[in-house]
């Protein structure tokens, strides 16, 4: 059985009398279903010594829910817990995500992390909450008014000299007291911790070889398995000859439950070994629709609809228009493409259970194992250690289920381990979609209306809390994915959140946050409809946003052209919204745009450069982000290379520069790769692109051009996500680039040198009837 949180806080040694009360009834945002809500745990939210203590040496140990994958936010929020009580980060020790000890903080996702911990609430207010009750304590103590005392390095004085210590206060003791809502954060100017360029922590081990990733996990009496996964898409299990691998040496067990199946053995090589032996037969599943069709039957099918935004005037005024320009935007299916497969160690025996997972959702992974093994939530502990690389929802979580299933049928613990064909065939993609956008200019170039119509494929999700079957794991176990429900759509209500950007920055019905006033044009419509994917889809960094910001910032520049404007000045006429303007000008200022038509003549042979711009109120208002992308394209090939980007980013006050710049750059690149190469391949029967001679992406020594990063930081505004603005951009922002080089217009991701090629046909053509 998982030790209890006493029993595990002791074993940290100064964090041991760290105790809280256990609470069944509260749930700190009501216990909904999003993967950003929570639900009632063990561990009190409320309750100050749920978030940290200071231990008897002075070590000051803090509790998260919000994990560290590679965007740096186990740094961050280390200084943000030294920032608050006055220490260096030397004396945080920061626990992350084990359900054993964390409170619940849902998924780490959706740029989410900065927002919840780095405001008004959670592990930033607990922080504040245990300076406000150290003062207090040391006003006791000292015969000295709280405001009239100072704090440095963990130490409370008075202005004669007089001094305690943090340990001497409440050293090796609870709190015993609630968060303080009315405790105050240190501002800005205060900072001397937060704001400054700390290179990630675990940035040597990483980089020395030292760093312990969750493959590395090893448990005494620790077995090895792997799964056998169907042959194609919607298959079933007619039978499985357990005959065919007994000659196997070291094998423990064939496990077999409805569709799901898989091996246990001694090593990692023989569970290889009967895997790939294993004799199963299969019922075939449904044809898939075909790859080069795939958008027309996308648009043929039944459909969930939401009407983000509808001014209801919209057919009116481009029926009475002398000028509608119309554009087709499609973006295909993606995939993660961890260079590691996904693992997991589970050891499962009748009293509880444990699991080493990379999950982003420490506590809905709980949930979904306790349910799978028919278990009480309570007996069941996740800790979360790093794995392969993911922003988003690759392997982690069906890996983890999947372990904690075989550890459980053979009575040992079981590290798995998937293979690359599990993991390339069977994750969540990104979903495909395609946006039909149609728009009306008045002679002075000033858009009048705007219409935007998207289908969106869709299967599964993160699991969330109850949702087996959002991931294939849960599905071959038996469960199935969130239903789909078709209907129409009703009128938009109040203010809608942008939270998939489906609404361009330039509607009137979009600002920050909300839908309802952040650009110029009035007359305006966004429909969108959700498919049944034929895959199953989930979060891929910036999931749909990256998609919507492709198709509406691509067309933003087709209407430019067509007005025959500058693109910097043209989005400008268009937006009231001050931070978005803001990023876009800063940009233009550090790339020292030119302001100039994008109709002039271009040569028709060697290489020519273009520079393209895209912007985005991420979300509606969690993050801001403007891209100038500059490329070189070969005439003759058809290949694209980026040589330059300047990007202005606005996420509010800066918790770590060097962490920011990090994920700018992270992000850019990872754009790179997705607009120039990434796409998933089937045919009528399965997945393609299985390995990295299918699936191409970027490879390791690609030369990255320079990336020139300007800070927009307007003052008083709160704290906003930065790990996913960067790469929203980048495709619209590469693709603008391409046509302000050639004068073709690619509309379909990704731009291989072969859809170049063919947009510079099809672009000469025009010409030539021109």
């Amino acid at each position: 059985m998982a030790p209890s949180r006493r029993e595990f806080l002791k074993s940290c040694g100064a964090l041991g009398a760290m105790i809280v009360s256990f609470s069944t009834t509260y749930a700190l945002s009501g216990g909904g279903q999003g993967q950003f809500d929570t639900r009632a745990s063990h561990i009190d939210p409320e309750k100050l010594d749920s978030w940290l203590a200071v231990g008897a040496d002075g070590i000051i140990t803090a509790c998260t829910g919000k994990c560290d994958f590679g965007q740096g936010i186990f740094t961050a929020q280390t200084q943000l817990v030294a920032e608050e009580l006055c220490v260096p980060i030397t004396r945080v020790k920061l626990i992350q995500c084990d359900t054993s000890v964390t409170p619940d903080q849902g998924s780490t996702s959706g740029s989410q992390s900065t927002p919840t911990n780095f405001n008004t609430e959670n592990l930033a207010l607990a922080a504040a909450s245990a300076r406000e009750a150290l003062l207090g304590l040391a006003s006791k103590e000292l015969g000295e008014p709280a405001d009239q005392l100072t704090l440095t390095n963990g130490v409370i004085s008075t202005r004669t000299g007089r001094g305690v210590t943090y340990e001497r206060l409440v050293g090796g003791k609870q709190f015993n007291i609630p968060l303080n809502t009315a405790a105050k954060r240190r501002s800005v100017a205060q900072w001397t911790v937060l704001g400054k360029p700390v290179p990630s922590l675990d940035r040597a081990d990483l980089m020395t070889g030292q760093f312990e990733f969750l493959q590395s996990v090893r448990v005494p009496g620790m077995l090895h398995a792997r799964v056998v996964r169907p042959p194609e898409m919607g298959a079933t299990v007619v039978h499985v000859d357990e005959q065919s691998v007994q000659h196997i040496p070291g094998l423990k067990k064939v496990v077999v439950r409805k569709d799901f199946v898989g091996v246990v053995a001694e090593t990692q090589y023989q569970a290889i070994l009967a895997a790939r032996q294993l004799v199963v037969r299969w019922h075939s599943g449904p044809e898939l629709p075909p790859q080069k069709q795939f958008f027309e039957h996308l648009q043929k099918q039944p459909s969930h609809d939401v009407l983000s935004v509808d001014s209801q005037d919209v057919e009116a005024r481009l029926g009475a228009a002398n000028k509608i320009v119309r554009a087709r935007y499609t973006y295909p299916y993606q995939m993660h493409g961890s260079v590691g497969t996904s693992c997991a160690v589970a050891d499962v025996k009748p009293g509880g259970a444990t699991i080493w997972s990379a999950t982003q959702s420490a506590y809905p992974t709980r949930s979904i194992i306790a349910k799978l093994l028919n278990m009480p939530p309570d007996n069941v502990r996740v800790i979360y250690v790093r794995g392969s690389g993911c922003y988003g929802l690759n392997g982690a979580d069906a890996v983890s289920f999947d372990a904690a299933v075989l550890s459980q049928a053979v009575g040992s613990p079981v590290r798995l381990q998937f293979s690359r064909q599990d993991e390339m065939m069977w994750e969540n993609f990104g979903s495909a979609c395609v946006v039909e956008h149609r728009a009306a200019l008045a002679p002075d170039g000033h858009i009048v209306a705007w219409d935007r119509e998207d289908w969106v494929a869709s299967l599964g999700n993160r699991p969330g809390y109850d949702q087996p079957g959002n991931v294939i794991s849960g599905m071959l176990l038996g469960y199935e994915p969130e239903p789909l429900k078709p209907g129409p759509a009703k009128p938009p209500s109040g203010k809608l959140r942008n939270q998939s950007n489906a609404v361009p920055s330039y509607f009137a019905g979009c600002i920050s946050g909300t839908c309802g006033g952040g650009g110029t044009i009035r007359s305006e419509r966004a429909l969108t409809h959700t498919v049944r994917s034929p895959f199953f889809t989930g979060p891929l960094r910036s999931p749909l946003r990256i998609q919507n910001t492709f198709a509406n910032e691509c067309f933003m520049d087709e209407l430019c052209a067509h007005a025959k404007a500058d693109p910097v000045a043209f989005r400008l006429n268009h937006l009231q919204d001050y931070r978005t303007i803001g990023v876009i000008k800063a940009a233009a200022g550090g790339g020292n745009w030119q302001a100039r038509s994008s109709r002039r003549t271009r040569p028709r042979t060697g290489v020519v450069s273009g520079r393209g711009i895209a912007c985005v109120a991420y979300e509606g208002g969690n993050g801001y982000a403007a891209l100038i992308a500059y490329v070189d394209v070969n005439l003759e090939t058809g290949v694209v290379r980026p040589s330059r980007f300047v990007i202005a980013l606005d996420c509010g006050p800066i918790s770590n520069p060097d962490g920011l710049q990090n994920q700018i750059e992270g992000g850019i690149l990872q754009g790179m790769s997705r607009s120039l190469v990434e796409e998933v391949t089937w045919n009528e029967k399965h997945v393609t692109s299985v390995d990295w001679e299918t699936y191409s992406s970027l490879h390791l020594d690609y030369e990255m051009p320079p990336i020139e990063s300007v800070f927009v930081t307007p003052p008083g505004v709160p704290a906003t996500g930065a790990g996913e603005t960067s790469i929203t951009v980048t495709p619209a922002a590469i693709g603008n680039a391409i046509f302000d080089a050639t004068g073709a217009r690619l509309r379909e991701l990704p731009f291989t040198p072969e859809r170049v090629k063919a947009a510079l046909r099809e672009a000469q053509g025009q010409g030539k009837q021109a």
